[in-house]
């Protein structure tokens, strides 16, 4: 039990060294510079008056909800994810499942608005049309993906996150790792300047 613990944590230490992110053309960027691009542009969105969208399913739907909170309570940005029950439950019986977060992005965004796709696969069907959505609304996009480093999610974006990891745990820790760091630089940002 002890060698897995250690296995364990020394793995998620090697993910953690080993985090990428690509731009729209999957081309490489610095992965700190990604996440530095990635706040001041949420800033520059969140003074324009626009809002932040996550979206994700199961661990990743709690991400997405425990950051939609943080963003707004603690960041000041205005943000939200589709998780409500009623709403999932809606649009799952009236449409299907792969649209429930396509439908509520393609009546909620609105142009200039930024959607956090968060997928451990990369591959949810649900996610993807998420994003196609918001792509036809003229959002922004930022993706966190996992698993493969060929999965679809991860070339959808304008910044794309990247967990080289086949597993759960150290995926789902990075990405809501990652999307903690960008609200706290947002946070630190306006202190320095207030």
């Amino acid at each position: 039990m002890k060698h897995y613990i250690e296995s364990y944590f020394q793995g998620l230490q090697n993910t953690l060294r080993s985090l990428q992110a690509s731009d729209s053309a999957g081309e490489p960027i610095e992965f700190i510079s990604a996440v530095e691009t990635v706040a001041q542009h949420v800033i520059k969105q969140s003074d324009a008056g626009h809002k932040i969208i996550f979206i994700g399913n199961g661990a990743s739907a709690a991400i997405a909800s425990h950051m939609s909170t943080d963003y707004w309570k603690n960041g000041g940005v205005r943000a939200q994810a589709f998780n409500d029950s009623s709403l999932l439950t809606c649009i799952s019986n009236d449409y299907g499942y792969k649209h429930v977060f396509e439908k509520p992005i393609e009546m909620f965004s609105d142009p200039g608005d930024i959607l956090f796709a968060i997928s451990s696969s990369g591959k949810s069907e649900n996610i993807l049309r998420g994003v196609e959505a918001a792509r036809l609304k003229n959002c922004q996009v930022i993706t966190f993906s996992g698993f493969k480093d060929d999965n679809p999610l991860r070339a959808m974006g304008d910044i794309n996150f990247y967990a080289p990891s086949p597993e759960y745990g150290p995926v789902e820790i990075l990405h809501l790792s990652i999307c903690h760091c960008i609200i706290d630089t947002i946070i630190t940002s306006r202190k320095a300047c207030s």
